[in-house]
């Protein structure tokens, strides 16, 4: 029995899996309405009580020692404490890209959209990223019998403009936050600052009722609902630029692993804006490499629109460690 949790800056999934990875409970609390990841656990136990074998949560921040002092939370995560709470002699702490990784496996076909097919039996390492309330990226290594995650804070790599726009973006956001990374662009915070780009550099007009909209609602949400809908010039231009951003970032992040097999969009956004991400331009910028555009052609690449792979990762990884004990 295996408690997994998958803690980001917006939800915090936690389950219980048995040995065969079934969820028997499950259940999502909203992030910034707790205090902490351990009162999270208490009200999860507390309701779905239960002889626990191992756990393991998947954390969105760098993971060192086991603690994280979480990127997009003010929460600083400890195994040891999650271990005394839960009465285990230890409890598995990872990075969520990492978690999300390990879950990559427990996927069937239908868990994952194609956006290019790559070169059959494609074979090797693999890269997944996921752009949600963050940014997040991870490798998988390729053993010749299956993949090992690895967990990276590549997200908050420097921003590297490509066009004359994407300068004008990068001075715009540097005056904001000094230090401009990928995750301040390809995020659901990021995805407003490349509407208020545009908008505040008089790329294109704001509706006074799209104002008052994105200031009573999520602004990301709103942004991409319009965008699609094709009923702002401002939104559609905001999450086309986001859009092959996203593409040129995830072609980078293939060439750091040499993925030659496969490349994954996990998180929050990818599956809201899959029209999007089907059209011409991802693809364009994601293989825009120079001598390098033939590798990324031969190269997989695929959206997964589970959104319980983190959580199942964080339990693949908990009966993983739980049978070598």
């Amino acid at each position: 029995m295996i408690l997994a949790g998958d803690v980001g800056g917006t939800n915090a999934r936690l389950a219980l899996f048995d040995a065969e990875l079934r969820p028997l409970a499950r259940q999502t609390y909203p992030s910034r309405s707790h205090a902490s990841l351990e009162a999270i656990v208490a009200s999860f136990v507390s309701s779905h009580p239960a002889e626990l074998t191992g756990a393991c949560f998947g954390v969105a921040g760098p993971v060192k020692n086991g603690r994280s002092e979480t990127t997009n939370l003010p929460w600083v995560v400890e195994a040891k404490s999650l271990s005394r709470q839960l009465g285990l002699p230890g409890v598995g702490l990872i990075n969520d890209l990492e978690a999300n990784a390990w879950g990559i496996g427990a996927l069937g076909p239908s868990d994952c959209e194609s956006l290019q097919p790559g070169a059959p039996n494609s074979t090797g390492n693999a890269a997944l990223i996921s752009a949600g309330t963050g940014l997040g990226e991870a490798g998988l290594l390729w053993t010749g019998e299956g993949h090992i995650p690895v967990a990276s804070e590549g997200g908050h790599a420097d921003f590297a403009p490509r066009n004359d726009t994407e300068v004008d973006l990068l001075k715009y956001l540097r005056v904001r936050y000094g230090h401009v990374s990928y995750e301040r662009v390809l995020s659901g915070p990021g995805l407003r600052n490349v509407y208020e780009f545009l908008r505040d550099t008089g790329r294109a007009a704001e509706p006074s009722s799209l104002a008052d909209e994105l200031a009573h609602s999520d602004p990301a949400a709103a942004i991409t609902r319009h965008a699609l809908a094709g009923d702002s010039s401002l939104c559609e231009q905001a999450l086309e630029l986001f859009v092959s951003i996203y593409g040129a970032e995830a072609g980078n992040h293939a060439l750091r692993f040499s993925a030659s097999g496969g490349v994954f969009l996990g998180g929050g956004i990818a599956p809201k804006i899959l029209p999007l991400l089907k059209r011409p331009m991802f693809l364009a910028a994601y293989g825009a490499k120079g001598r390098l555009a033939p590798f990324l052609e031969a190269s997989p690449v695929r959206v997964i629109l589970n959104d319980q792979t983190a959580l199942m990762g964080a339990g693949r990884w908990g009966l993983l460690r739980a049978a070598a004990i």
